[in-house]
Parts: structure tokens; C-alpha cells; sequence
């Protein structure tokens, strides 16, 4: 997760006895156990956090948490281990972003700019979000809680400014899923009134 916490890492995975300063970009990292297991990839590394690729998730991890054995880089943390801790990350940062994912609930962009608020969200998770100069249609994927705790999209102003659709005034605003439903529902409604007519 792009704003998972560390903290949680750091309760399980204890810091190595030799620091790494730069595992490179696709060496592959092993757990210290007798016998060492993959653990993942190095997808980066910026001298402070390295990003492991575990085939699961992207979990960032100190740096200063790695060591080097007998010619591998390992990490005193197993891959389910690891796992484990982002899958809660990734639970606790989603029923957050689920919490104030709400009609009416002030959005901003990635970059911290004002987006808009929130129109409708329907049973597909199909968000539109309505600002001064139309809709934007999102998934719930594309959103979560800031640091700061508002409700962000994943995407700067430029790219939701660029998404986003002039609505005609007077038009209703509904998501594919609710027009379908919306048709539907008329269609009952007609089919009634026919049969209702012809019985009398």
C-alpha cells in the first residue's frame, strides 16, 4: 500500500546484525532461518526503504533491517510473515477508506487539491464524484485516506481534471450500474400497466 505504516513491520522483523546499504533492483531476498526461503525481490531502494515484491504485496522495509550471508541478502522475516502484516495493513488502511467513503464526503486529489464531493457510490462500487465543472467516475479502488485523514483519490488534479465530464444541466446523474437498474424498473412498471389494461 503507497501509505502503509511501518510499525508494524518493525514489531516482527528484527534488525540485522551486518546493515545493507544498497540491495540492487531484482536481487532476490531470503528469510534467516536454518534453511533460508525466498522472501521476495527488491522492486526499489532509496538508501532508507527497501520495496519488496513478495508476489503478494509491495512491503516497504528499512533498509537497516537486511543483512548479508553467505552471499544472499536476507531479512530475519519469512514471506508469510511479511505477508501477514501488509494483508492487515491493507485491511485496517481499506475499512478507513470504506468508513469515509460516504455520499457527500469531500474528496481530494493525490496531490492535496480540492476534487469535489461525493455524488453516489452503487452496488458495483462505482464512485462518481461531482465538482464545479462535472463528474468524474472512479472506482472504490481509487480511493483512500490520507495521512491527514480526508478522502483522497489516487490521482493528481491534472488527471481527474482531465476525466472529468461536463454534465448538461437538468441531467440526471447515475452510474451504469443505476441506469440499468433505472431501466429495469421502468420496465417492470410499464409491463404491469399493460397487464393491469388488459385485464380490465
Amino acid at each position: 500500500m503507497k501509505f502503509a505504516k511501518l510499525a508494524l513491520i518493525a514489531t516482527v522483523v528484527a534488525a540485522a546484525p551486518v546493515a545493507a546499504n544498497a540491495q540492487d533492483v531484482g536481487t532476490t531476498i531470503f528469510s534467516q532461518e536454518e534453511t533460508p526461503t525466498e522472501v521476495g525481490t527488491v522492486v526499489s531502494n532509496d538508501g532508507a526503504t527497501v520495496l519488496v515484491d513478495t508476489g503478494k504485496h509491495q512491503a516497504p522495509l528499512p533498509a537497516n533491517f537486511f543483512a548479508q550471508r553467505e552471499g544472499n541478502w536476507t531479512i530475519n522475516a519469512t514471506k508469510g510473515q511479511i505477508d501477514g502484516m501488509m494483508d492487515a495493513q491493507v485491511a485496517e488502511a481499506n475499512a478507513k477508506r470504506d468508513a469515509a467513503l460516504v455520499e457527500g464526503a469531500m474528496v481530494v486529489s493525490a496531490d492535496g487539491l480540492p476534487a469535489g464531493t461525493v455524488y453516489t457510490i452503487d452496488s458495483e462500487d462505482t464512485v462518481i464524484v461531482q465538482n464545479d465543472m462535472g463528474i468524474v467516475t472512479l472506482t472504490r479502488e481509487s480511493f483512500a485516506v490520507s495521512p491527514e485523514g480526508a478522502l483522497m483519490a489516487l490521482y493528481t488534479g491534472a488527471q481527474l481534471g482531465a476525466n472529468t465530464v461536463e454534465v448538461p444541466e437538468g441531467a440526471e446523474i447515475l452510474t451504469p450500474a443505476q441506469a440499468r437498474a433505472k431501466e429495469a424498473e421502468m420496465a417492470a412498471t410499464e409491463e404491469a400497466a399493460g397487464a393491469t389494461g388488459v385485464s380490465m
